[in-house]
């Protein structure tokens, strides 16, 4: 029997706000332990929590870029449950009246767009961290009340590739938007997937098992194809599938069964207290708007519409926010588009990759980048000399003009010399003609070698080329 996998992703987005959810304490991650904490979100008796305003707006920008239903009227409420590093015994999110509802989240795959369906997006604080070490437990507190939007997409993801797109969809969104870092493995982006198994055909969903603990967005993939053949092997041979959430355990490559999975009324939700309901106006939507930022998807879609690039092209460069600055703005030198994309693409990211870095680490300036484009377009360098003048501009920061006079790398355009030096080469190798003559024409390229040589380098390949045609013709 075929089966087909259902996934749906519960995923945690961590703000970037400076203070926390209901107080003022910093949310700077990397902090000595509970030092980021005082008695609001420490769950002290007789405080009373102060919703962040900022949250709210990173809620209604995110709400906007993802299509979704902005509710003016939300409420916070309690989600009961005991754990150590809860210090209330509860924490504050949202249940029956969530900030955001519907929308979706486009990826790409399998060579075609696809919306991916939300169920609801809501604001949360977050627990504190549980550290165990050799044979004690501690907790620290600096993580809790830490802002967090979940986003509960539904379950319409069949495959882990496909669930992987939607992390680095959402990645790349917040983080055009400014919201979230999205970085994976400290904790501020996190996510949980729920996942069953049901025969190819079938619409009844089969009973589901939560996936914990996975930081990275391969894990995410390794976990669901891993508990994917692990349900359908139990179904296979007759065992029966109980909710439950499991923990991915990356060294041996395996989900391993941590507790049953708790269902929403065990959580005890009623609407919080201490809190009053959220309103929010259509003028807060308005203003919002008015300040989004560009997106990926619209950003890729310019790219290729104003500056002509191929697809691939334009989806590598608008993948990160800081590379599509960093290629906007080097075309403030060139006009050249495509020369600037290929030597970004090629060169810089190739440099990039190798050495573990960003674009925000590199030292060349994108502005270098289009003068390098209009120095070997205006035939003062050649594009070998280009690929030596770049190395020097990533090592060192220097801008190509400056690298080029300091080397004397100025490229040779004077025909006569070029007619001269060909002239002479000729002369001193009849063998070579003979063999041009009687048709091997490959036979130029030892002639162009051997005027490089004389060079070193620094004469125009073009030139030279047309030049030795022409004479080994006559």
């Amino acid at each position: 029997m075929e089966y087909e996998p259902v996934i749906g992703l519960e995923v945690h987005i961590q703000l970037l706000t400076k203070t926390k959810i209901f107080c003022s304490c910093s949310t700077d991650f990397g902090a000595s332990p509970n030092t980021h904490v005082c008695p609001v979100c420490l769950g002290m008796p007789g405080v009373l929590p102060v919703l962040n305003k900022q949250v709210v707006e990173y809620a209604i920008r995110l709400g906007v870029a993802l299509n979704c239903k902005i509710n003016r009227f939300s409420r916070f409420a309690r989600k009961n449950y005991f754990y150590p590093d809860l210090p209330k015994g509860y924490q504050i999110s949202q249940y029956e009246l969530p900030i955001l509802e519907g929308g979706f989240v486009e990826i790409y795959t399998d060579g075609e767009f696809k919306k991916i369906a939300l169920e609801r997006i809501h604001m949360e604080e977050d627990a504190g961290k549980t550290i165990h070490k050799g044979d004690g437990s501690y907790v620290d507190l600096n993580r809790a009340g830490v802002p967090l939007l979940e986003m509960v997409s539904m379950p319409v993801m069949h495959t882990p590739q496909e669930a992987g797109e939607y992390l680095r969809s959402i990645r790349k969104i917040v983080r055009y938007l400014g919201i979230c870092d999205g970085n994976m493995e400290e904790g501020s982006m996190r996510c949980d997937a729920n996942i069953s198994v049901r025969p190819k055909g079938e619409t009844k969903l089969g009973t589901k098992a939560e996936l914990k603990n996975m930081n990275s967005f391969k894990h995410v993939e390794k976990a669901l194809e891993y508990e994917i053949e692990r349900q359908i092997t139990a179904i296979e041979n007759g065992e029966k599938i109980v909710q439950e959430t499991r923990l991915w355990d990356e060294k041996a490559g395996i989900t391993k069964s941590m507790r049953s999975k708790e269902e929403a009324f065990e959580y005890r939700y009623f609407p919080d207290p201490d809190l009053v309901p959220l309103l929010i106006d259509d003028e807060w939507i308005e203003d919002v708007k008015k300040e989004a930022p560009e997106l990926p998807r619209n950003r890729l879609e310019r790219f290729m519409r104003d500056y002509s690039l191929k697809f691939d092209d334009a989806r590598i460069l608008t993948d990160e926010k800081q590379l599509a600055d960093f290629f906007e703005e080097a075309l403030g030198s060139s006009s050249n588009h495509k020369a600037v994309a290929n030597w970004i693409l090629t060169e810089l990211l190739g440099y990039l990759n190798k050495d573990n870095k960003s674009v925000t680490d590199t030292l060349i300036k994108p502005k270098d980048i289009g003068e390098l484009v209009e120095l070997i377009d205006s035939n003062t360098i050649s594009g070998k000399m280009a690929k030596t003048v770049f190395k020097d501009m990533y090592e060192t920061g220097k801008s190509p003009k400056q690298i080029i006079d300091e080397k004397g790398l100025v490229q040779i355009t004077d025909t006569k010399l070029i007619e001269d030096l060909a002239d002479k080469i000729i002369a001193s190798n009849p063998k070579a003609v003979s063999q041009y003559k009687s048709g091997k024409k490959n036979t130029i390229g030892f002639f162009v070698g051997q005027i490089m040589k004389e060079t070193k380098g620094k004469a125009n390949p073009k030139i030279v080329n047309e030049i030795l045609s022409k004479k080994l013709e006559e």
